[in-house]
């Protein structure tokens, strides 16, 4: 009996070791061949293109703030296993990390997948008395990094991404050529179903906590207003300022991004009489939460 429950537990053990998910931190087998990305959109369009043929990881996990995540050494040290490392392209930590990777792993390619895409200037939102100065100790050159809530913006970030990944792996171009054209037709796809959410809408304006929206509102002639100012809460004199400016634009919808601060935007609700909506911009569901958005600025989410 004991020599029997012996060879069972080796056999269970045997098939567990051959059955281990892959793409965690410091897990990658010999071999494997490894993409990283910084948010998890980025893995969404990047899975998209590559399919079965690169392991894509994101060195920002789900839920983490992207402004005030810090990489443990861990994190680094995996991502000097990758052959390419695609940033946003403004988010500043991201050029630290890219400094560090070069110095460390120079045989990794730095892709910068905002290049090409109009840039909109780290103005928080349209709300008049938020300075231009940006997140000093997140955003890069006082740029707003959040391009990838734009599809118009998306269709070029994809395509850099598209492009390097055939320069490192040429023999598969005609793969990424046709998971990258289905991409294409599913940005298209959203994109076109968000304007018809959008085309009539009580109000072009809404209220965010954090400003991540920018891309957005510029695709679709809409107005976002941050509570937060230049990376803090906002003064009551502030927060009157833009109590004020929903009023007269008859905002009744606050956003509120995870991993942010509720209470000043539950406040701001209040004095508007609005309803507050807790979003997420870093989801891998990069379709299915912008037109979540979508739908809840037109009044049609069941929530």
């Amino acid at each position: 009996m004991k020599k029997t429950t012996y060879i069972l537990v080796i056999v269970v053990l045997l098939l567990s070791a051959g059955c281990r998910p892959g793409s965690k931190a410091g897990q990658h087998s010999a071999g494997e061949r490894v993409l990283t990305v910084t948010i998890e959109p980025q893995r969404f369009f990047l899975e998209k293109i590559v399919g079965d043929r690169f392991t894509v990881n994101t060195l920002i996990p789900p839920g983490a703030n992207h402004e005030t995540y810090e990489p443990a050494p861990s994190v680094m040290t995996d991502l000097g296993k990758s052959s390419i490392y695609f940033k946003v392209g403004a988010l500043g930590f991201e050029n630290a990390w890219s400094e560090r990777l070069g110095k460390n792993n120079p045989d990794v390619a730095v892709v910068n997948c905002s290049e090409g895409i109009e840039a909109i200037e780290d103005a928080h939102s349209d709300h008049a008395h938020h300075s231009h100065e940006g997140h000093a100790h997140s955003h890069s050159e006082g740029i707003d990094p959040h391009v990838w809530t734009s599809p118009s913006a998306v269709r070029i970030f994809t395509a850099n991404m598209y492009k390097a990944v055939v320069e490192a792996d040429p023999e598969n171009e005609a793969f990424y050529k046709a998971n990258f054209d289905s991409l294409t037709r599913r940005i298209d796809r959203t994109d076109s179903l968000i304007r018809d959410l959008l085309q009539d809408i009580p109000s072009r304006g809404f209220v965010i906590y954090h400003p991540a929206l920018g891309y957005f509102a510029r695709d679709y002639g809409l107005h976002q207003y941050s509570i937060e100012f230049e990376g803090k809460n906002p003064s009551p004199r502030q927060l009157k300022e833009l109590v004020d400016i929903a009023h007269a634009e008859n905002i009744h919808i606050v956003f509120i991004e995870k991993g942010y601060d509720t209470k000043n935007a539950e406040v701001m609700a209040k004095e508007i009489g609005a309803r507050t909506y807790t979003i997420d911009p870093l989801a891998y569901d990069w379709d299915g939460e912008l037109l979540r958005i979508a739908r809840i600025l037109a009044g049609k989410n069941n929530e």
